[in-house]
């Protein structure tokens, strides 16, 4: 018995908030001054945001491939059912020409 214990994006998401308020605790339990402080953690917050919005577009884009590749399966086998769908069409056809020929000649 397996049990999903968390999706790989949600156990990333951890990981970053646990990384950035130990980050933050330990800059604020640092010993600077307050101003030292505050602009030290905006300067790392504006570093976690564009990390965060760099891992996003990573996802966004390996997401855009995956739809692209899905898109192309499905059109794919889409192809492949008409093209079914015509030759047993054909050979029904081919099979009713065939019995009227078949009884015709009766």
């Amino acid at each position: 018995m397996s049990e999903d214990r968390g999706s790989t994006s949600g156990i990333i998401l951890s990981f970053m908030i646990g990384g950035l308020t130990g980050a933050a605790l330990a800059i604020l339990f640092a010993p600077r001054s307050g101003k030292e402080t505050r602009e030290l953690l905006g300067e790392k917050f504006r570093e976690g945001a564009e990390k965060g919005r760099e891992v996003r577009d990573k996802v966004v884009g390996k997401g855009r491939e995956m739809l692209d590749q899905a898109s192309d399966y499905v059109d794919k086998q889409r192809e492949g059912i008409t093209s079914r769908k015509e030759r047993l069409s054909a050979a029904i056809e081919a099979g009713r020409q065939a019995y009227r020929e078949e009884k015709e000649k009766m």
